[in-house]
């Protein structure tokens, strides 16, 4: 996939605000941490700052050029994340708590401005016809990955990343339903963006093989 000096462009501007929100949200972290080691543990508890440096990674290697990188399955998978992330802030924890500062602008970045942006940059600048029906089951693997290890580091020291998957308070089947809903809303909209995709991919094109 080859994308247009332009497009590589925008890959860079989008990186560039993911980054902007990384940054800030270090400097609350490391505020509240005292050292960078643990400031960039205790950020790494969030599937937010998980998505958003994978993003900023894809989109900083499609504004390089790195075609092995940004691939249209990889471009596809974190604009499908940061789709997540987005939904679930807005939807699930948008109201939990008062944020000032570099707090505040770290979250507009991260949970408001990256997934837009992302989605624009996919619909307007990444070529249709280079993802495939098994696409959104490889996309679904970094959201299964993060389940046990969210609680598993909440289990070592008693904090939970989001309220929804608090076994402590909710117990096992009801975050077992949480999160069966949020995977297969997921699986839907992955494969929503594979259909438009090859809906949207020239009459020519040949789409890879599965």
């Amino acid at each position: 996939m080859s994308l247009s000096p332009i497009a590589r462009c925008a890959a860079g501007l989008v990186a560039l605000v993911g980054i902007a929100g990384l940054a800030f949200q270090f400097t609350v972290s490391l505020e509240k941490s005292g050292t960078a080691p643990d400031a960039l543990w205790a950020m790494l508890r969030f599937f937010t700052i998980i998505g958003n440096a994978l993003t900023a990674l894809v989109l900083l290697s499609a504004a390089l050029g790195l075609r092995r990188i940004a691939t249209p399955s990889r471009l596809g998978g974190v604009t499908l994340v940061m789709g997540l992330i987005g939904v679930i802030y807005t939807t699930l924890l948008r109201n939990i708590e008062h944020l000032t500062g570099n707090a505040q602008i770290a979250n507009y970045l991260l949970h408001y401005a990256v997934p837009l942006l992302i989605a624009l940059f996919w619909l307007v600048f990444v070529p249709r016809g280079g993802l495939t029906r098994l696409d959104p089951l490889r996309w679904a693997i970094l959201p299964l990955l993060y389940l046990p290890y969210a609680i598993a580091r909440a289990d070592a020291d008693g904090k939970y990343a989001y309220p929804f998957i608090n076994v402590a308070q909710l117990g096992w089947g009801q975050v077992a339903f949480n999160v069966a809903v949020i995977a297969l809303g997921f699986l839907i909209v992955g494969l929503l963006l594979v259909w438009f995709d090859r809906k949207m991919a020239p009459t020519n094109h040949t789409v890879r093989p599965e």
